[in-house]
């Protein structure tokens, strides 16, 4: 693993320009992605907020989060756990897990990757815990770049690839095999540094605090496009 300054953050909550429209998704998409975007909206109106509101809270443009509840963007893994908190829910019930009870056992499978070319995400944990483990596709590219601050601890590990995490000023970059375990009020953020994506396995803790996911940046986060 090595270190290196990081730069000054530049439009930090812009993800950059948008990738060309991907093919229209197929049927084979893993249940955890499947019909995401409708529960976003499901979730939202069930919250009584706006669109404009619910973007607010996470530093969203209505426009973008407009995006991500028609199935025409994917969520990064920030923005899924910013939604998850403003609508007082988890990742495992955006994801559509059902609540039953924990089976400690959890099979393995394929990672698809999201509509538009968006992150992947498949469970690796029980849903209803108050920590929560996904396994995440990360793709290559320009991402979603807000720094993240909210209470709790996560944790991940690089299985495939070679991932940027940016904590603090500092920036590391960790190859198959190495992980990290922090403080989640260390602003953070974290990107794939490889062509292919990288993939991980990620646990963070449910803890909300009543000012909801902060984004920093110099002030207000600027919104997504």
């Amino acid at each position: 693993m090595t270190t290196s300054p990081a730069g000054p953050p530049a439009d930090l909550g812009a993800p950059g320009p948008e990738a060309p429209a991907a093919a229209p998704a197929d049927d084979h998409g893993t249940p955890e992605v499947a019909g995401l975007a409708a529960r976003l909206r499901e979730h939202r109106l069930g919250s009584r907020l706006t669109l404009e509101v619910a973007a607010a809270r996470v530093g969203l443009s209505p426009a973008y989060l407009s995006r991500l509840e028609t199935g025409r963007r994917q969520p990064s893994l920030p923005v899924l756990l910013g939604l998850a908190r403003a609508y007082g829910t988890s990742v495992s019930g955006l994801l559509g897990e059902a609540f039953t009870e924990p089976d400690p056992v959890v099979r393995g499978g394929a990672i698809e990757p999201g509509r538009a070319g968006g992150w992947g995400y498949r469970r690796a944990g029980a849903p209803g815990r108050a920590m929560q483990a996904l396994r995440v596709h990360v793709p290559p590219g320009v991402q979603d770049t807000v720094v993240r601050v909210h209470p709790g601890e996560e944790w991940l590990y690089v299985l495939r690839g070679r991932l940027r995490l940016t904590l603090g000023e500092r920036v590391h970059l960790l190859d198959e095999g190495d992980s990290a375990h922090f403080d989640s009020l260390t602003p953070h953020c974290i990107a794939a540094d490889s062509s292919s994506g990288v993939e991980l396995l990620f646990m963070h803790t449910l803890l909300q605090s009543p000012g909801g996911e902060l984004c920093l940046g110099g002030g207000p986060a600027a919104p997504h496009h």
